[in-house]
């Protein structure tokens, strides 16, 4: 009987190192607590008044960021066990240091130094007393010029206009260019103004403007479709299928579709249109919960907002400022129901001027914004973009309608992002196919180094082998030593 028990016990003994020794080494590792850490922080050099983003582990009991110098920070935004979002104090030293997080009874430091920047302007594109036509493009010459929050210039008024950083044609160190307003541009004198996050202000040559000459061009509307669906989930008919919410805030999945914050901010503040079809259409535009109602009424044929197309569809404008739905909507989503229709596009309107000739003002059109939430890729596979209704995984970090998705695969299209030294990989989400056939590194020309820290990567998959699995297996960036922050079409 002893000897049975010792047979039963080897066996036992085998089976288990058996199993331990199956274990994926990774699965231990991340069910593992890796208590407080930091893993990355960006910007690495910044000024007071700058927003930045730390990754890292543990930081649900963070109570303190400690900057260099000692300068302690305890009003901050938790986004995550894994991200804080803060804003850089005044009083930084100016030699710069380490980055700290402290708990009760914690504290973590960062392994990249913290440096301070300095604003200089050396110069400009044009001087004191010369003309510059809307349409143009002016240079700013200097150190540090990453930090120039917006531009101050004259709308046709005189009242300011702004440009702010993320639409200036190029953001670097050492030069800044930013398009003039075509048509929006004061007609005369002034001398315009910039600022930095640290509140330092410059002023900008005594230059004459004047909007661009009218060559028998027309403002054209253009569609944007942020979403657009295939019927496939059904009529509204009561039910709450079509929901839709903010990038990070759909713990539960229940969304159809979800925006990064540049559109969802969009759709909170300025009209949108809702494309469905139906016969008879009642349309509740509510929140998530049922809780509050657009204008506190549902919308039906005969309102001023809702208009028939003659074709079987109807087009719903809907405006939200103002309205108490705003007051929920990130934590509620946005629920479009109510009876006997269908929605089938979401989209924008907006404006654009073309010239007699044809020629369209550049436009940056961004696609995908990020946070840094996700971390650096570092051979990660987290970076997978999508088809609407191609992701029954959730794999991916944005999916886009089939509009969007079809100039992806046929138009030129930029990745903007943030590292040292990046190595770009451009390939499928089933790692089968890779654009190019290979990596992407500094010296590449279709990678330009912007002076701040970030890159712009410039990709065509017209003709790749890529496109031929792109539908079923989604598209990747991956590779090492970066972070994407941006997708967008310049048009």
């Amino acid at each position: 009987m002893k000897n049975i028990f010792k047979y039963f016990g080897v066996l036992l003994s085998v089976a288990l190192m058996g199993a331990i020794t199956a274990c994926n080494p990774t699965e231990i590792e991340e069910s593992a607590d890796i208590g407080l850490g930091i893993k990355v922080f960006f910007p690495t050099k910044v000024v007071a008044g700058q927003p930045m983003t730390i990754n890292g582990s543990g930081f649900s009991d963070v109570r303190e960021i400690v900057f260099p110098d000692g300068v302690s920070v305890t009003s901050f935004e938790l986004v995550s066990n894994d991200m804080i979002r803060v804003t850089a104090p005044s009083g930084i030293a100016a030699a710069g240091g380490y980055l700290k997080v402290r708990t009760a009874d914690d504290e973590a430091e960062s392994r990249v130094a913290l440096t301070l920047g300095r604003t200089v302007v050396s110069g400009y594109s044009k001087q004191d007393g010369e003309s510059i036509s809307g349409g143009d493009q002016l240079t700013v010459y200097g150190e540090d010029l990453e930090f120039i929050s917006r531009i101050e210039l004259l709308d046709t008024d005189g009242n300011p206009l702004i440009l702010e950083d993320e639409d200036f044609y190029r953001k670097g160190t050492n030069s800044i260019i930013f398009n003039i307003p075509k048509k929006t541009i004061f007609d005369g004198t002034f001398v315009g103004k910039m600022y930095t996050f640290d509140g330092k202000e410059f002023l900008l040559p005594e230059l004459t403007y004047e909007p661009a000459a009218d060559e028998g061009g027309h403002w054209e509307t253009v569609k944007t479709v942020i979403w657009s669906g295939d019927g496939s989930a059904g009529a509204v008919s009561w039910s709450g299928q079509y929901r839709y919410g903010l990038d990070g805030h759909d713990g539960n999945n229940e969304c159809i579709a979800t925006f990064p914050q540049e559109i969802w901010d969009k759709i909170k503040t300025e009209t949108f249109y809702v494309l469905l079809k139906g016969e008879d259409p009642q349309i509740r535009v509510t929140s998530g919960w049922w809780s509050t109602t657009w204008t506190g009424a549902d919308i039906q044929p005969g309102n001023e907002k809702l208009t028939d197309n003659g074709d079987g569809t109807w087009t719903l404008e809907v405006n939200l400022t103002g309205d108490p739905l705003l007051d929920v909507l990130d934590e509620q989503h946005l629920l479009l129901t109510g009876d006997r229709y269908t929605p089938l596009e979401i989209y924008f309107q907006e404006e654009q001027w073309v010239d007699g000739g044809g020629h369209w003002e550049t436009v940056k059109t961004t696609l995908w914004k990020g946070d840094g939430s996700a971390g650096a890729v570092s051979w990660s596979g987290q970076y997978r973009y999508g088809l609407d209704g191609h992701d029954g995984n959730n794999e991916c970090i944005a999916t886009f309608p089939q509009e969007i998705w079809d100039k992806i695969k046929s138009e030129t299209f930029y990745v903007l992002l943030q590292g040292e030294d990046p190595q770009i990989r451009v390939t499928s989400g089933w790692w089968s196919t890779t654009w190019t056939g290979a990596d992407i590194q500094p010296g590449n020309e279709k990678l330009t180094d912007n002076g701040d820290g970030t890159w712009t990567l410039e990709v065509n998959l017209s003709g790749d082998p890529l496109l031929d699995v792109l539908d079923e297996q989604h598209l990747l960036l991956t590779g090492d030593r970066y972070t994407p922050m941006k997708i967008f079409f310049l048009e």
